[in-house]
């Protein structure tokens, strides 16, 4: 059974910055996209990032420039480096892993940004 489980999120005040980690077991992590998408209460899950087999990366407008998404093979893992945190990037951020028709999903990290 596939794993990913998510850590580093936790509470941080405006102007901050958190690191989420994604670790990803029984897989062959290399060949999959690497996603994160967060949902806030009462909003829809979206996409923020997402970091492709070959090393490509994509952020939701809202994050450009603040979020870095990486990701480590050697060690199964995809990183989401967020600074400039703000009050409305407070969600419960998922980690998901594609590969063709396949999709796996992490529990989730909270991340809540509040003075």
């Amino acid at each position: 059974q596939v794993q990913l489980v998510e850590s580093g999120g936790g509470l941080v005040q405006p102007g901050g910055s958190l690191r989420l980690s994604c670790a990803a077991s029984r897989m062959v992590f290399s060949i999959h996209d690497m996603h994160w998408y967060r949902q806030a209460p009462g909003k829809q899950r979206e996409l923020v990032a997402s970091i492709t087999s070959g090393g490509t990366t994509n952020y939701t407008d809202s994050v450009k420039g603040r979020f870095t998404i990486s990701r480590d093979n050697a060690k199964s893992t995809v990183y989401l480096q967020m600074n400039s945190l703000k009050p409305e990037d407070t969600a419960v951020y998922y980690c998901n892993a594609k590969w063709v028709a396949l999709s796996y999903w992490g529990q989730g990290t909270q991340v809540t940004v509040s003075s």
